[in-house]
């Protein structure tokens, strides 16, 4: 048996990164659409996991609709709605300030979390692309108060098809240079919180998922933290070099989703 198809015959259900692995900006990566027809028709399950919290599940069942795939908000897993959860079960009651799109505020009002943007008891970012000077006053004047401060995943920067844009780890940079602190819970890839919002809705174990994504220190971390397969692909951010020169090994690499299908 191929080393390949050995390390892959016990996986029910992939664990999939978006922006990078399955599309890159607004344009589907080739081969994405086979790869989740190969894998329903050996059996098996997908569940998109995006630490993309500028958009919430309704607003990724509708991009990917528009690109040949109909899933209902079940098969998506956001950092944000993760968080929300989190934020609902630690901080019951408090108001919140969140830094983030609309999305994110839908998602924690949805969870029934309180956002109170004047007076708030904990501070919750997401990757925001309304971002302004304001919000950037205020959420730096929430943060240097000291109240509980979550964000909702770590990566620096975003792949588009022209390059990169700055994600929350870039504002979480500017937070920490103005308020002199890093949050104290940040709950998307590599972090426990999403994976085990994943284990919940999957039902399944660790040793019965494969995380497959194209960030080294998220989406493979996640795999190696948890006792999840890690797979990556080399179709989002990670280079060669990067590949190379890093500490963080994953279990298989693979240009793309597609060059999976051989071996399920």
């Amino acid at each position: 048996m191929n080393n390949n198809t050995a390390k892959l015959q016990n996986v029910k259900c992939f664990l999939l990164d978006m922006d990078g692995t399955f599309y890159l900006g607004g344009k589907l990566i080739e081969g994405s659409l086979d790869f989740i027809k190969k894998v329903q028709e050996t059996g098996r399950d997908f569940l998109f996991l995006t630490n993309n919290s500028s958009h919430n599940a309704r607003f990724y069942v509708e991009k990917l609709k528009k690109m040949g795939l109909t899933v209902d908000t079940k098969k998506v897993l956001t950092s944000g709605e993760a968080t929300a959860a989190i934020v609902k079960e630690k901080y019951p009651g408090k108001r919140a300030f969140v830094l983030g799109n609309e999305y994110l505020i839908e998602d924690m009002k949805d969870a029934g979390v309180i956002v109170d943007q004047e007076n708030p008891e904990i501070v919750v970012i997401g990757y925001d692309t309304t971002l302004d000077y304001k919000k950037m006053t205020d959420v730096c004047d929430f943060v240097r108060m000291g109240l509980p401060y979550i964000a909702t995943h770590p990566d620096f920067n975003c792949p588009t098809e022209t390059g990169f844009a700055p994600d929350i780890g870039a504002i979480i940079e500017f937070i920490n240079a103005s308020s002199f602190r890093r949050p104290d819970l940040i709950v998307g890839k590599p972090n426990r919180g999403i994976v085990e919002a994943a284990l919940m809705r999957t039902g399944l174990t660790p040793s019965e998922l494969a995380m497959v994504g194209d960030r080294l220190y998220t989406d493979i971390e996640t795999g190696l933290q948890n006792g999840i397969l890690s797979i990556l692909v080399m179709s989002g951010e990670t280079t060669e070099e990067m590949r190379k020169t890093s500490k963080t090994i994953p279990d298989l690499v693979f240009g793309k989703l597609f060059d999976m299908n051989e071996y399920l």
